[in-house]
């Protein structure tokens, strides 16, 4: 591995996952293709960007607040579960499934921001 995010397990798990978030989102129907469908996909999208575009920034600093960012696009796909499932789209199992996944990369993110030293 080439760069220093593909070491990362929140990148490796943040990827999982909006491949995951994906597949779910097919089964949406179309009249929320260009709505949460789309709106869930490029937030999950989101994390695994941020944390890729933040580890190869100048500085640990800036790795943080990129890593802030992807927190929020993980709280905005939960966000957008929460809507799912108000909306009958995904059922209890698949909230719950991606509601913990979430919880659990989250975690994983702030622990990494939190490890990070800055001047």
């Amino acid at each position: 591995m080439a760069f220093k995010f593909e070491q990362l397990k929140v990148w490796q798990r943040s990827v999982e996952l909006s491949g995951e978030v994906f597949e779910l989102t097919k089964k949406f129907p179309k009249e929320e293709v260009y709505v949460l469908s789309a709106q869930i996909q490029r937030a999950s999208d989101s994390i695994a960007l941020n944390i890729a575009e933040g580890s190869t920034g100048q500085s640990n600093k800036e790795f943080k607040r990129f890593l802030g960012i992807a927190i929020r696009s993980a709280i905005e796909v939960v966000c957008c579960f929460y809507l799912a499932k108000r909306r009958k789209l995904v059922t209890d199992h698949e909230f719950s499934y991606f509601y913990n996944e979430l919880s659990e990369l989250i975690r994983g993110m702030q622990a990494l921001r939190k490890s990070i030293k800055t001047a």
